[in-house]
């Protein structure tokens, strides 16, 4: 079976977990295919040169930047698609949807575009439940249309240790960390105020755009507050920042950074989570604990107690040390031979 993977064509002109999925997904998927007995053959497709006719399936990676187009193109080629959209689980549908109420869909809006996307396609995966959730809810995508297929996680963070981290800050006390793009809808400041509270030093990870410059500046104005700016996804600095924290603070409520959570726990960093975070990891309390997002009372108790009695990092880390990236490519593959052979029924 030959798979073509296509995104947006600046998709790697930035490093950040987006791009480290797709690579990582591609390096799996190539290594399966180079085995024997795989029916997978992957490649990255070149849609200069080559038509979208020539595979038997293509995966598309996120459903904006224009990506609608490509399952547009393969839907008028009978080619199937598998698409992973990469939803917000915080997405907002309310104003696109309000504004295709009154035009009749007739305005392609980021959502209407969106929608056409999840809906040509012949199956969608999904990180984790939340997304899931959002997809349905927000897009009002049929749930049996979607399979749940978490990342995988860097096996550097599994062995990675604070030194590196230390050494080249100087701090050496616990400290609590936050990655991923730094802007209001992160909710950055207010962690940093809760932890601020706490005497507990607060690390971020990320680079905040243009119009988020003045956040910025109110952020780096709380006492205790550090910003490394953006540090490489396969470097080993971030490994060892991970590694040296204390807890991880997920951005917004919780619900983002699906792989940034897994990559917490892979360096043996238990994580703060909003209380209504959907999540299927089985026996992961010690390690994942779950507050009310708005009680700022609540998210520091459970900190002071990680601090406190924090849980063996080697523990933390056993909850996904079987997520390799491996496991994923074997899971893609059943996808596609399901999308196969749904297809090979329709056609009779």
């Amino acid at each position: 079976m030959r798979i073509g993977i296509l995104s947006y064509p600046m998709l790697f002109e930035r490093d950040d977990g987006v791009q480290q999925q797709v690579r990582e997904t591609i390096r799996a998927l190539v290594q399966l295919g180079s085995q024997a007995e795989s029916p997978v053959e992957a490649e990255v497709i070149n849609p200069h040169a080559t038509r979208l006719d020539e595979f038997d399936l293509i995966h598309v990676f996120s459903a904006i930047q224009g990506n609608h187009r490509l399952v547009d193109a393969a839907a008028e080629q009978g080619v199937p698609v598998v698409l992973t959209p990469l939803i917000s689980p915080g997405w907002d549908r309310a104003g696109d949807h309000r504004l295709g109420n009154l035009t009749a869909w007739n305005v392609q809006s980021g959502y209407a575009r969106t929608r056409r996307a999840l809906q040509q396609a012949s199956l969608i995966v999904a990180l984790g439940e939340a997304e899931k959730q959002a997809i349905g809810a927000g897009f009002l995508i049929d749930g049996a249309k979607v399979r749940v297929l978490p990342n995988g996680v860097n096996p550097a963070l599994l062995a990675a240790d604070g030194e590196l981290f230390r050494k080249r800050t100087g701090m050496t006390g616990p400290y609590a960390l936050m990655a991923g793009p730094i802007s209001p809808y992160q909710n950055q400041l207010a962690m940093a105020r809760a932890m601020g509270a706490l005497s507990l030093p607060l690390v971020l990870v990320g680079e905040a755009g243009e119009r988020d410059q003045d956040y910025l500046r109110e952020l780096r104005a709380v006492r205790g507050v550090t910003c490394l700016g953006a540090l490489r996804q396969d470097g080993p600095m971030l490994a060892s920042t991970y590694a040296a924290a204390s807890v991880f603070l997920p951005p917004g409520e919780g619900q983002g950074a699906p792989l940034a959570v897994l990559d917490a726990l892979a360096a043996g960093t238990p994580v703060l989570m909003a209380h209504d975070t959907p999540s299927s990891m089985a026996g992961a309390g010690f390690a994942l604990l779950r507050v009310d997002w708005n009680d700022t009372d609540a998210q520091q108790r459970a900190v002071l107690r990680l601090l406190v009695s924090p849980p063996p990092r080697e523990q933390v880390r056993a909850l996904v040390r079987g997520c390799t990236w491996e496991r994923v490519a074997r899971q893609l593959a059943a996808c596609y031979a399901e999308v196969a052979t749904l297809r090979q029924a329709a056609l009779g």
